[in-house]
């Protein structure tokens, strides 16, 4: 599994990317066919921060989340919650498909 740490109108210093990639080395956890994790970190303007996050798996669409706020950290947080909810959801139906007739 591959992770990216990539930074828009922002330099991604070695704690940032440290800290993402911790976040998104816990996702598997969820959903264990995970391909590579991209995290793309924002900068709008002085206080606002966005996060993207795009999960690719295997024989399905990419997960993509997005998360804006002005606590970097609590961004990477929130997007990284979001993102386990859906590959729980995702891996719930696919165990759950074959009962339903």
């Amino acid at each position: 599994m591959e992770i990216t740490v990539s930074g828009r109108h922002l330099e991604v210093t070695p704690t940032i990317r440290e800290y993402a990639s911790t976040k998104a080395a816990k996702l598997p956890r969820y959903f264990d066919r995970i391909a590579s994790i991209e995290v793309v970190v924002d900068k709008h303007n002085a206080l606002n921060y966005e996060i993207e996050i795009i999960v690719k798996a295997e024989h399905t669409d990419p997960f993509v989340v997005k998360c804006a706020g002005i606590d970097l950290y609590a961004c990477i947080d929130d997007a990284t919650h979001k993102l386990e909810r859906r590959l729980t959801d995702h891996k719930e139906r696919l165990r759950n498909r074959k009962h339903n007739v």
